[in-house]
């Protein structure tokens, strides 16, 4: 991303202290100050990380399937005195964008880093077996079964697995533990700040459910900076989620989900979710 793409990395959160966790998101230079138009990228769940959209791609064909690198190489052209398409192609996609004079400002988000793994200390692992409502007798005895099984069991895994994984804990990033909190945290920090007049998100399968519920918790400012939203094989769920009605025509209006299909690309795909229309990706195979 950043050697490509020429992106840089900025840590999450903005204020963070040296021994906290922390994680991070990718931004253009100018993704903060160009007054025009600002593309924002949303990956789906699972073990992608910022910049991917699957691994099973990247690993099986090559990174120009598999990652976010055309989007954003494509985003951030300058063109010259005449307009451009910018054409989204995941899943076979496309979604015209009319560009004027500059490229995109590209942020690219990181929903999926949510946290640490740190090693338990004696201390702490002895902590949360003594946390019990039991009777001491009865914890005492069982304390003494799991005892002797641990043992047996330390016994085989001692020549089973030498590199035997040692008991963790995770400690998760602050105001960024989900994808969601990240889509809000990115949103109040990023790209609300953001100069860029018009601003357009492409967000995979989980990614739009965070794109949601970033609507439900911004709306007023969602609907005031967002120009258009490509999803592509949403899982949001306007019922699950408590979308309410103003919301849901904003969606008809101004969102779109291509979904996998084996009907031609762009043919409509029927619904029976009341919100963005739905239509085909042109191919039958999911990205996950």
């Amino acid at each position: 991303m950043q050697k490509e793409c020429h992106l840089k990395k900025v840590t999450l959160p903005v204020d963070a202290i040296e021994s906290e966790p922390k994680s991070f998101i990718f931004m253009s230079e100018d993704a903060l100050i160009n007054p025009d138009k600002l593309l924002v990228l949303i990956h789906g769940n699972g073990v992608v990380r910022a910049g991917q959209w699957a691994r099973r791609l990247i690993i099986n064909e090559d990174l120009d399937s598999g990652t976010q690198i055309p989007y954003i190489k494509r985003a951030i052209e300058v063109t010259l005195n005449l307009p451009f398409h910018f054409f989204f192609c995941l899943l076979h996609v496309c979604m015209c964008l009319s560009c004027k004079t500059e490229g995109y400002g590209v942020i690219v988000l990181n929903p999926n880093e949510n946290y640490i793994e740190v090693e338990k200390t004696k201390a702490q692992i002895q902590l949360s077996s003594d946390i019990s409502d039991e009777p001491a007798e009865k914890r005492e005895r069982k304390d003494k079964v799991q005892k002797e099984i641990k043992k047996r069991r330390d016994f085989y895994e001692k020549y089973r697995n030498p590199q035997k994984e040692k008991e963790t804990m995770q400690i998760y990033i602050r105001d960024n533990g989900s994808p969601e909190e990240h889509a809000i945290y990115v949103w109040d920090h990023f790209i609300s700040q953001s100069a860029a007049e018009n601003v357009f998100f492409v967000a995979h399968s989980y990614g739009g459910l965070a794109f949601v519920e970033l609507m439900i918790q911004r709306e007023a400012e969602v609907k005031n900076r967002v120009t258009a939203v490509a999803l592509t094989d949403s899982v949001h769920n306007v019922w699950h989620q408590e979308v309410g009605k103003t919301i849901r025509e904003w969606m008809r209006e101004n969102c779109c989900n291509w979904v996998s299909s084996s009907e031609p690309l762009d043919t409509s795909v029927e619904s029976m979710l009341p919100d963005c229309p739905r239509v085909s990706a042109g191919t039958s195979v999911c990205l996950q």
